[in-house]
Formats: structure tokens, sequence, C-alpha cells
């Protein structure tokens, strides 16, 4: 049975890195917590993008920890691949949103790996809050479910 959590819609936002040799393990593939930076990176991308960067957000004394995440490991990617990395925001509430993400090499198109992050808004105080009505329109506006 598919699992349809890692179902990517649209729109999605694709974002482009390369595998340094830093990211590499022994076994010359990349360790496996580094396709979470990797999430990172592209979903930071995408909110900028639309004009929702963390550092605002941070401004407003408001940040976006991951409370949960997911990977399914495909196959192995290797020092110097160039990866894509597709975004997409499947789920807006007051106060979480989720990413889906799809990680694949580019010069042939073989799936990497899938997974999701789960997002909660707190204060400063790290106190779970709910989104501010604007920021809260500017994620819809991104979600599927606005498309």
């Amino acid at each position: 049975m598919a699992d349809t959590r890692l179902d990517m819609q649209e729109p999605l936002h694709h974002h482009r890195c390369r595998v340094i040799y830093g990211d590499t393990d022994s076994g010359g593939v990349v360790y496996y917590a580094n396709y979470l930076r990797y999430f990172e990176a592209a979903r930071t991308e995408l909110m900028r993008e639309r004009a929702l960067s963390y550092r605002e957000m941070e401004q407003q004394g408001l940040i976006m920890p991951v409370v949960e995440c997911h990977v399914r490991y495909k196959a192995s990617a290797r020092y110097d691949d160039l990866l894509l990395v597709e975004t997409c925001l499947v789920e807006v509430k007051s106060r979480t949103c989720r990413f889906n993400y799809r990680i694949t090499r580019e010069n042939d198109g073989k799936m990497l790996a899938q997974g999701y992050t789960t997002h909660a808004v707190v204060d400063c105080d790290g106190r779970l809050t709910k989104f501010p009505e604007a920021l809260l329109a500017a994620l819809r506006d991104q979600s599927p479910e606005a498309a």
C-alpha cells in the first residue's frame, strides 16, 4: 500500500545543491542525517522566495521548530552529485504546517529520498502559539488548497 503522506502536490519549489565531500560518510555516500539538512535548505528557500523568511518571523518573536520528521531512503547520493530537492507545503493548520520533500539526482533523475517535516509555531519563550493571521494567510496562499 502506498504511503500518501509523502505525496507531492503543486505548487512545487525546486532547489538544487551539490553534495560536498563533508556530507559523505566513510563509505563514500551521503550520511543519512544530511538529507534533513537538504530538506531544511530547500524549505528555507521556499519560504524566502514567498516572502515568508524565517528571519522576519524571528524578529516577530516566532519560530517554527520541526516537531516531526520522516525520511524514506531509496538510493544513495555520492560526492559531487547534483541534487534536485522538490518541496511543497501540504498542510496548514492554525498552529502547525507540514512540508513534503523529494530528492532526485539531476543527471539520471533517480529518486534518492522522500520525506516530510511538521512544524509548530512557538513564541520566544518556547510556548506553542497560533500563526498570526497575516502569516497564516500567506502560508495558506502557498498550500495546495489555494492552487
